[in-house]
């Protein structure tokens, strides 16, 4: 296990081996919990996302990109952008979520050449997101509206993803399924407050063939509860502590009950040292993946560290190939992406300072 200088008055690494972290569980599923989510997911896909693009805002590495808006849930006119190939047809497309925080600019790096990607922010979330009565802060986000599992903000934000897609889809024809069982799948890339609403996303959709979840929080609140962090669930922790019921809510927003559903090839980061996102959860996650998986342990996440760049630089080829191999057919030795098409923010701290909330001046994967 890594031993890090730090600061902070609790030990990030929670007092679990890798062996322990492999063997953390996910909780039981209520009763209508798929049922649930198929409902919200139906809902969604009704939507009329009427997406617009916007002005070209930069062309690097085989990319033009753009500003884009659709509409999701609720009437909700949500903005990010849209990578769309300088020449040629997409033959690959991605959906690629956010950490807490949203996102100024877009990111990461595409793991396939010849793709499109459309990198939203959800609601509430990033320069794009803003929506009135839904706070910006992460430690008020993600509390809002949280009395009722039909009125918590995250399974709204769950719905701005699908909305994506569909925007996606709209955008970029040449990627829509339509009657065709044989059309590309789209990838999914999350990592923090995005690995966890992807894994809370994914298992409905089938318009998805692959993801990598990378840090992914919400995993197995029950024992989330019990852990201090400097990321959003110490804010649930604090509410928890005043509205013990809120545990019945949280239920469905278990990323790794989520997870015993999806079924996609799964490529799971998850870090043994971690501040913000407890790694019990994050290995909750990858553990209860019911289909296809791969994992990468990471020495830690939202936390600068001595190798840091080296475990990018790893992560970054075992996507390619992941994506190449499940996505990428007839893609020379799994697809190589363009590098560094969107610069994402990257707010590295000094070593032996957090993030300041899930996602939001990073750590490992750029783009939160």
């Amino acid at each position: 296990m890594p031993s890090f200088a730090h600061d902070f008055p609790f030990d990030p690494s929670y007092g679990y081996t890798r062996d322990e972290l492999l063997s953390v569980p996910a909780p039981a599923a209520p009763g209508d919990f798929a049922a649930f989510w198929r409902t919200r997911h139906d809902e969604a896909r009704k939507v009329a996302t009427e997406p617009e693009i916007g002005p070209l805002e930069d062309e690097r590495d085989g990319l033009r990109i753009h500003g884009v808006t659709f509409t999701s849930v609720g009437g909700v006119r949500l903005g990010g952008w849209l990578a769309l190939p300088v020449e040629g047809a997409a033959e690959h497309g991605f959906v690629i979520g956010h950490g807490y925080g949203g996102r100024q600019e877009p990111g990461p790096d595409l793991p396939l050449p010849r793709s499109a990607a459309i990198l939203p922010c959800v609601r509430g979330m990033g320069s794009r997101g803003l929506w009135p009565g839904i706070p910006d802060v992460a430690d008020a986000h993600v509390r809002h509206g949280i009395g009722s599992r039909d009125t918590y903000v995250i399974g709204d934000c769950v719905a701005d993803l699908w909305c994506a897609a569909s925007a996606l889809h709209e955008l970029v024809p040449e990627l829509a399924p339509g009657d065709d069982p044989g059309a590309p799948r789209l990838g999914y890339l999350g990592e923090s407050f995005g690995g966890g609403l992807g894994a809370l996303a994914l298992p409905w959709d089938d318009r998805f063939g692959a993801a990598q979840l990378t840090v992914p929080t919400f995993g197995n609140h029950p024992l989330r509860l019990t852990l201090r962090c400097v990321g959003s669930g110490e804010s649930l922790r604090a509410y928890h502590r005043d509205h013990p019921e809120v545990t019945e809510v949280l239920r469905y927003f278990d990323a790794a009950t989520a997870a015993a559903q999806l079924e996609l090839p799964t490529l799971v980061a998850a870090a043994l040292f971690d501040p913000s996102v407890p790694p019990p959860g994050q290995f909750a996650v990858h553990n209860a993946l019911a289909g296809p998986r791969e994992l990468q342990v990471l020495s830690a996440g939202h936390f600068e560290y001595e190798g840091l760049v080296g475990e990018v630089a790893q992560l970054r080829g075992n996507r390619e190939r992941f994506f190449g191999a499940h996505m990428g057919q007839g893609v020379p030795g799994g697809g190589v992406g363009p590098s560094g098409w969107a610069r994402a923010s990257r707010h590295v701290q000094r070593p032996g300072r957090p993030r300041a909330q899930d996602g939001r001046a990073s750590r490992f994967v750029r783009g939160g």
